[in-house]
């Protein structure tokens, strides 16, 4: 027997749903591709769904504390100053420095919850 799958997303849990939406909606430039207003909102991007949804009232304790998280959501960008700009305009600017590893610069960022972004630009970009 054999796992199969036909998809993969990624989901955020939230109880600020409106102000982690908007500032989804504002980072990636586009609407959500669905969105169901106070339940769940989704954005199609390049190879990927990024899910955002509300919890039940019964869950809402499970996502209120915000330990740091061990996923990131890595962008790969053509231009990691023009990246930076476009958080830090957002009132999100990274708190660290650009680093440079062996598969190309990265800086860390974080959305309004605390969850980890991570802006990377390839070697050659």
């Amino acid at each position: 027997m054999v796992f199969q799958y036909t998809d993969a997303l990624v989901t955020i849990a939230t109880i600020n749903f409106d102000n982690l939406v908007s500032f989804y909606t504002n980072l990636l430039e586009q609407k959500p591709t669905t969105l169901l207003p106070n339940v769940y909102a989704e954005f199609q991007l390049s190879g990927l769904r990024l899910g955002i949804f509300q919890p039940k009232n019964t869950h809402q304790t499970e996502f209120e504390t915000t330990a740091k998280s061990k996923i990131s959501l890595c962008l790969e960008v053509s231009n990691l100053e023009i990246a930076i700009a476009h958080l830090t305009n957002l009132g999100y600017p990274p708190p660290g420095e650009i680093s440079v590893a062996s598969h190309g610069r990265e800086i860390y960022a974080y959305d309004p919850d605390g969850n980890r972004l991570i802006l990377h630009q390839g070697i050659g970009d």
